[in-house]
């Protein structure tokens, strides 16, 4: 009988002691702890936390669609002979681009993409001397290496305090910049020799490096203190020697408008 008065007091005097026992400044300690998480994992969810400081810089990566000018006679002469369009040479790009903040509202962004195509084609007036399509296949590639400066429209966060800042939900930003675009375009396949008639294989290559120029603009929407979701349009300018496989055409025009979408995560 004892025993089973000692069994039933136990529990009260159990959780008595360990109050006791545990210093106070613990119990306050994990209490701020778990308070601290809890809001932290509500911010994080929320897109409407804080950060202890502004991020000294970001890195995105974007995939989107890159539009080809294809203004140059060698595309005109690709069109006009053969199965295709101006719309065969843009198709999808793929991007990263690492910036630095250098002012409140101004980044250094180093940044390159790809952008490719490879469209099969035929002669569209002409045939071989077994009434066969002549045919080919054209490559296009693009892949340009920029620096840029970008300046924020508004600014891009808040302080709140000493130790919190807080980014804005919108951020919209323009930017202009240089540097070098390598280019690759390439027809393989069967061709017909313009001065004889005669239907022969090759494969054309012209690849190289051309100068660039870019002007561009965008918006960061915030989704975590830490990550955005970014869009941008950018207009990149460049043209380009061809090499002897094409002798007779002008520069290569590598101009184009790419539209893209990324994640950005602020460092």
């Amino acid at each position: 009988m004892p025993r089973h008065e000692l069994h039933v007091a136990a529990p009260g005097r159990s959780w008595l002691g360990i109050v006791r026992w545990l210093p106070v400044h613990r119990l306050f300690g994990a209490a701020a702890m778990a308070a601290g998480l809890a809001s932290a994992a509500s911010a994080q969810g929320s897109g409407n936390g804080f950060l202890f400081e502004q991020p000294s810089g970001s890195l995105t990566i974007s995939g989107g669609y890159a539009h080809a000018s294809a203004g140059s006679d060698i595309f005109s002469f690709a069109t006009d002979q053969l199965s295709l369009d101006k719309s065969d040479f843009s198709g999808l790009t793929v991007g990263a681009d690492l910036a630095i903040r250098v002012a409140p509202r101004f980044d250094i962004v180093i940044g390159t993409s790809y952008a490719g195509t490879s469209s099969p084609s035929n002669y569209r007036n002409l045939v071989d001397q077994n009434n066969a399509e002549i045919t080919q296949t054209t490559d296009f590639r693009r892949i340009p290496v920029m620096a840029s400066v970008r300046a924020y429209l508004t600014d891009r966060g808040r302080s709140v305090g000493r130790f919190a800042w807080v980014p804005s939900r919108f951020a919209p930003y323009v930017g202009v910049g240089g540097g070098a675009m390598w280019y690759k375009f390439r027809q393989h396949g069967d061709f017909v020799d313009v001065n004889t008639s005669d239907v022969f294989t090759s494969d054309l290559n012209s690849s190289g490096w051309a100068p660039a120029a870019q002007g561009l603009a965008g918006v960061d929407l915030t989704l975590t203190p830490h990550l955005a979701l970014t869009g941008e349009a950018k207009y990149i300018w460049a043209h380009g020697k061809l090499s002897d496989s094409f002798s007779g055409f002008d520069k290569i025009d590598l101009s184009g408008l790419s539209t893209t979408i990324g994640l950005t995560f602020r460092y």
